[in-house]
C-alpha cells in the first residue's frame, strides 16, 4: 500500500516548520528560538497570525498536543548548537536526516567553512522545501547538496556514495524526529551504515521515544494527545527504546553516549527561570541524544 508522505508533504515536518516559526516571534526568552527562517516557508497568510501572542497561546494550547511546542523549541535549541559546535571544530561533513524543513544549512552558512552538508528526505517533502526556497529567493549555500530518498525502500549507502558523502571523516550524523517513523529493520541499517560511514570522533544526535509508548502504557505527559496527532496525519510511530537501554543500543554500532536530555533535564535547561520556576513544561515521550564513534 503506498504511504502518505509518498504523494504528499510531510504533516509532521509541516507541524515542525509551524512550531519553529512561532517560536521566532516569541518575546519570552525561554519560548523564543532563533530559526528567523521558519516564517518565510509558511503560506502567506499564516506568517500575520503567529505575530499576534493569543494566536501562539491558541496554537500550542490547542492546536499542539501537551508539552510538544516546548520540545520542539527545547530540541531546535540544542541541536542548534551542537550544530554550531560542530562548525566552530571544522567537521568536514553534516549529514541531516528526514530533514524536512530544517533550515539550518542557511541560517548558519557565514560560518559553514568548508563543511559540506548534506539533507536526505522523501522527494515530495523535499521538492516542496526546495520550491519554498526559490519561491522566497533564499540562496542555497553551494555545499548543501540534497539527497532524496526513501528510508524504508532504498539503501542508504548507496545514495551516500552516489552523492559523494565520504567514508572515514569526522562528520556530524544528524536524525531529528526520524528514528520513531522508521521500522525497526530500517533503525538497524541506518545506525550500521552511519558506523560504516563516520570517521572517529564523529558524532550522532537524535531523538527517540520510549518503547512503553509503543505498547501504550500511558506513562509519560502528553504522550496520548501526541500518539493520537501522529496518528491522525498518517505517519505512525514504529521504534523505540526501553527507558535505560540508550548505552546498550548506542553499543551495538560502537558509539558512546555522550549526553542525553529528558523532558525533566529539557524542562530544566530551557524553560526554568532564575528562581527556579518552570514557566513551560516538556512533553514527556521523547528524549534527545549526542553520541560518539569510536
Amino acid at each position: 500500500m503506498k504511504r502518505r508522505i509518498e504523494s504528499t508533504t510531510s504533516r509532521t515536518a509541516e507541524l515542525t516548520c509551524l512550531s519553529r516559526a512561532s517560536s521566532a516571534f516569541e518575546a519570552n526568552c525561554h519560548y523564543k528560538s532563533d530559526d528567523y527562517i521558519a516564517p518565510l516557508l509558511l503560506p502567506d497568510g499564516l506568517k500575520p497570525f503567529l505575530k499576534i501572542y493569543l494566536a501562539r497561546r491558541l496554537f500550542s494550547a490547542v492546536v499542539a498536543p501537551q508539552g510538544i511546542y516546548e520540545y520542539v523549541i527545547a530540541r531546535t535549541k540544542y541541536i542548534d548548537a551542537v550544530f554550531k559546535r560542530t562548525l566552530s571544530e571544522q567537521f568536514n561533513q553534516i549529514l541531516i536526516f528526514g530533514a524536512g524543513f530544517d533550515t539550518r544549512a542557511l541560517r548558519f552558512q557565514d560560518t559553514m567553512g568548508r563543511t559540506r552538508v548534506f539533507e536526505l528526505d522523501v522527494p515530495v517533502t523535499q521538492q516542496a522545501k526546495i520550491r519554498q526556497y526559490q519561491k522566497r529567493h533564499l540562496p542555497v549555500p553551494p555545499n548543501l547538496k540534497f539527497i532524496a530518498m526513501d528510508f524504508d525502500k532504498e539503501s542508504l549507502s548507496r545514495k551516500l556514495n552516489e552523492a559523494e558523502f565520504y567514508k572515514n571523516q569526522r562528520s556530524l550524523f544528524l536524525l531529528e524526529g526520524v528514528l520513531m517513523y522508521l521500522q525497526p529493520k530500517s533503525v538497524d541499517e541506518t545506525f550500521r551504515t552511519i558506523k560504516d560511514f563516520a570517521g572517529k570522533g564523529s558524532w550522532v544526535v537524535f531523538d527517540y521515544i520510549y518503547a512503553s509508548i509503543l505498547r501504550n502504557e500511558g506513562i509519560y505527559y502528553g504522550e496520548s494527545g501526541i500518539k493520537q496527532t501522529v496518528s491522525g496525519v498518517g505517519e505512525q510511530w514504529h521504534f523505540g527504546i526501553e527507558e535505560g537501554q540508550i548505552e546498550q543500543f548506542l553499543a551495538k554500532y560502537e558509539m558512546r553516549l555522550i549526553d542525553q536530555q529528558n523532558s525533566k533535564s529539557l524542562e530544566d535547561k530551557y524553560f526554568t527561570e532564575s528562581n527556579g520556576r518552570i514557566v513551560g513544561r516538556v512533553n514527556g515521550t521523547h528524549c534527545l541524544v549526542t553520541a560518539e564513534q569510536r
